[in-house]
């Protein structure tokens, strides 16, 4: 589990520290660009990560296959995953451009409206790029190559930090774009990716001595992909899309709120891409076995990828109780902003558990080729109860930001406890 999960987890932070440092770099400009900056990137990936979700199908078709030593069928499951990324870019981009278009509309603080505008229309022009490196990831994750992977995001970080240090603030002769210079940087880091991912596969293909060109397309198979991802697809668009709802409601608050809230979101999301890691190296592992036949090892990498999450999240919602101001402090030096996001990183020490468990709970049943539970669980938790409790207590109670994320946490609580009941019950059922 580890050989798999190390390099995945290695690879997740390395895709959301892009966005770390995003923050980071705008933080000088002040709380509405750290706003626009945030609030822009959670817009676009509610819509963007729908198309992401669609190749999550790819975990368990590519592993199941690897495992049954079937590389030609391999091979046909990345051609359809390539396919059904960009058939899936031109429609994502048409309902970025949109919301892009909709954001006067939107009631977002007037200090934060035109630098989201800057930077919303730079970033849409990089969901091509984004679907391609998702539908390469999983190919490789699925055959045991993730190396590459960690190298691609290590490297497209560098390249995401000079481009902003470029772009932003106007060195090397090139013009000062302030927050939009940011964005030109992710679209290239982006590129970047999809370029490195393609060499990595192309060699290992030269070096098994096997042959791509030999896989086909069939539309049974693409329908089959997109049958598997569908459920996964709105699982993940449905968790990512309640944080983007409560980051655009947070865009509607003073700017010290809504920059708290982007930064504490934002510390949050770099702890959840170890249980983010630990869930595809869990579907990964649990789809292998099932591909081998071996149900007894396919509940051991589940629950060991369990038990890695809780171990991790413990220590995470340690360190947020312990050193909140020092977590805060690497963002930015507002008092106020200081102040308000160490409260909402004590609340965030609260949910980290239950996030870890519905995240790599998540992971396990995709291995199992059960995307629907996880489906229906997130709509339930998150829409039904979550944001609903969360905008009662911001906007109705008075409570503010903090409200939102009480809110926040009673969903990923009912989440994470429903998930794992049902992953213990599918481990029993494939069992007998």
């Amino acid at each position: 589990m580890l050989r798999v999960a190390v390099p995945v987890v290695l690879a997740e932070l390395g895709w959301m520290s892009m966005g770390v440092v995003d923050t980071i770099m705008v933080g000088p400009l002040g709380p509405a660009a750290i706003a626009a900056a945030g609030v822009g990137t959670s817009l676009h990936m509610a819509f963007a990560i729908f198309g992401m979700g669609l190749l999550l199908g790819l975990d368990t078709l590519v592993s199941q296959a690897y495992g049954a030593r079937q590389i030609t069928q391999c091979h046909r499951w990345l051609i359809h995953g390539v396919l059904l990324a960009l058939l899936l870019a031109t429609p994502v981009m048409l309902v970025c451009f949109a919301l892009y278009w909709a954001i006067p509309l939107l009631g977002f603080h007037g200090e934060v409206r035109p630098l989201l505008e800057s930077f919303f229309a730079v970033i849409i022009w990089s969901t091509p790029f984004l679907l391609l490196y998702a539908a390469l990831r999983r190919y490789l994750q699925g055959i045991h190559v993730v190396a590459p992977i960690t190298f691609a995001l290590v490297s497209a970080n560098i390249v995401n930090a000079a481009g902003n240090w470029v772009l932003i603030y106007g060195h090397l002769g090139f013009p000062a774009l302030g927050v939009a210079g940011s964005a030109w940087a992710t679209f290239v880091s982006r590129l970047y990716l999809v370029v490195v991912l393609l060499i990595a596969i192309v060699l290992h293909d030269r070096w098994r001595a096997s042959d791509l060109r030999a896989a086909d397309i069939r539309r049974a198979s693409l329908r089959r992909l997109i049958g598997l991802g569908f459920p996964a697809a709105s699982t993940v668009a449905l968790e990512v899309g309640v944080f983007a709802a409560a980051t655009a409601l947070a865009g509607r608050l003073a700017p010290v709120s809504a920059a708290s809230h982007q930064i504490a979101l934002n510390i949050a999301a770099v702890s959840f891409m170890v249980p983010l890691g630990l869930a595809s190296a869990g579907a990964v592992r649990v789809g292998h076995a099932v591909g081998a036949g071996d149900p007894a090892r396919a509940a051991a990498a589940g629950w060991t990828a369990i038990l890695l999450g809780v171990v991790f999240t413990v220590l995470a919602a340690l360190t947020f109780l312990f050193t909140p101001r020092t977590l805060i402090g690497l963002f930015t030096r507002d008092e106020s902003v200081l102040a308000l996001g160490s409260t909402l990183l004590f609340v965030a020490a609260i949910f980290q558990l239950f996030d870890g468990l519905q995240g790599v709970a998540t992971g396990t049943l995709r291995g199992l080729g059960d995307t629907k539970t996880p489906m229906i669980t997130n709509l339930a938790a998150h829409w039904l109860f979550g944001l609903p409790v969360g905008y009662t207590l911001c906007f109705s109670l008075g409570v503010g930001v903090v409200g939102l994320w009480v809110g926040l946490s009673t969903g990923l609580v009912i989440a994470g406890i429903v998930l794992v009941w049902f992953w213990h019950r599918r481990v029993r059922e494939l069992g007998h």
